[in-house]
């Protein structure tokens, strides 16, 4: 075992899960990064196309997010019955979500390709956009299983201690994906289909990585087969409906915005505010997901305590958590701030929509620093199994945005409905520091 969750030092221990995870989450970013990256770039139809696999994105997030529904609900549990030193239940917990995973992996492929056209007409993909959408989610949609294993097993990795394990595992895809892309796209003149099948090849390959440790003797809880309850499934479910909720709201945000944008920027500046969204949604993706990676990452510390009822090392694990996410957020701000054109470039080099990016990305990300406050509170709440605090405060944050998205184009020009990101995230981080402040005296004393 890579880290002792009952000996190993609070300070420590944060380092050596926050990072990897943090690392994993940041090559994760780079899948769909790398794929926008390229596909822009293509002769003649790189615009368009960076716009139909944008429109893609959260469809791609909102399939994905049931591995997070699965992963990040029974991973916690796990933790606080390996904290409860109840091994048994742990491997029962294993068992029910891997099956619960397989069956609703498999669901959604059939059911995602039945639907897909609307799908895509519902979140914007129209006109001349629609072709290169159509042709990435197709191919997408077929590696919906690998995906979804290969991200909600890894947490049964992590949550033991293992996590530069699930790292590897992460890096395995993303390595395969980079090498794979330009292949595809370039050499075999594929364009966006092409960047899809790298995707699902690099998927299927971490997969495979993942499955083959859990089935191995090297964890102390490995995957095995019956005692299969629906009791337990359903409990999974009902922690892991917050972080399901919080990327299904996230993604129907941006369909929001997507949908503002078109029907306010008309069709002189719908296509372009689009594409500028598309490239301002990959570069938050490189704050959120490794910031995620570090409060998730982390969850399991916080479990297994709460399990052990070991509410000091509680304390010392949030306040590392958020001391360290706070670090990563002002630097990241500081990219934002400072270097926003340069990430643009990456994607186009029409001086119209670089302009127009640039603005949009150092407008979204004014209040990054104070979202650290959020992502430590909601993430370490989830990590306990007070699933309805985290999931309250998550719903208010996207209350916020939801309102912003719809009344600020009312009074102002529609390039100011960027400002809906740093509002919302300024109210949440308040919110979420008094929410905290109340409910840990009731962790201390047992009672919560």
């Amino acid at each position: 075992m890579e880290n002792n969750l009952d000996t190993d030092k609070i300070k420590e221990l944060v380092w050596r899960l926050a990072f990897p995870s943090m690392l994993a989450q940041f090559v994760s970013v780079f899948y769909s990064i790398v794929d926008r990256m390229y596909i822009g770039n293509i002769k003649e139809i790189g615009d368009l196309a960076l716009a139909g696999v944008g429109v893609c994105g959260p469809i791609v997030t909102m399939i994905s997010s049931v591995a997070f529904w699965v992963g990040i609900g029974g991973a916690p549990l796990l933790s606080i019955r390996l904290g409860q030193k109840n091994e048994k239940n742990a491997e029962e917990i294993l068992a029910n979500c891997f099956l619960l995973l397989t069956a609703m992996s498999v669901g959604i492929t059939i059911l995602s390709l039945a639907i897909k056209d609307s799908l895509l007409n519902w979140f914007g993909a129209g006109g001349a956009v629609f072709p290169y959408a159509d042709d990435y989610i197709t191919i997408c949609l077929m590696g919906t299983v690998f995906a979804l294993l290969s991200t909600g097993m890894n947490q049964f990795i992590i949550c033991q201690g293992f996590a530069k394990v699930g790292m590897k595992s992460v890096l395995i895809g993303a390595i395969l994906n980079i090498i794979l892309d330009p292949v595809f796209i370039f050499g075999f003149h594929m364009g966006v289909s092409g960047a899809a099948l790298a995707t699902v090849i690099s998927q299927m390959a971490s997969c495979i990585y993942v499955l083959r440790f859990l089935f191995s003797r090297r964890p102390m809880i490995r995957i095995t087969f019956g005692g299969y309850q629906i009791k337990v499934m359903g409990r999974v479910l009902l922690l892991g409906l917050t972080p399901f909720l919080i990327i299904a709201f996230d993604n129907i945000l941006i369909i929001s915005l997507n949908a503002t944008i078109q029907k306010y920027g008309g069709a002189a500046r719908g296509d372009m505010l689009l594409t500028c969204n598309t490239i301002l949604q990959s570069f938050m993706l490189i704050v959120t997901m490794p910031l995620s990676g570090i409060t998730g990452g982390t969850q399991t510390i916080l479990g297994y305590n709460y399990g052990a009822r070991r509410p000091d090392r509680i304390k010392k694990a949030q306040k590392h958590i958020f001391i360290l996410g706070l670090v990563f957020t002002t630097i990241m701000f500081g990219i934002a701030q400072s270097l926003p054109r340069y990430f643009t470039m990456i994607f186009t080099r029409d001086p119209q929509y670089i302009d127009m990016t640039v603005r949009a990305i150092r407008i979204y990300s004014l209040m990054i620093i104070p979202l650290t406050v959020q992502y430590t509170v909601v993430d370490g709440f989830t990590g306990m199994g007070i699933a309805g605090v985290a999931i309250s405060l998550s719903t208010f944050r996207k209350l916020i945005y939801f309102a912003g998205v719809f009344l600020i184009p009312l009074w102002f020009d529609i390039t100011n409905i960027f400002y809906t990101e740093p509002i919302s995230d300024l109210v949440a981080a308040v919110a979420s520091g008094i929410v905290y402040l109340l409910l840990i005296k009731k962790i201390e004393e047992g009672i919560l």
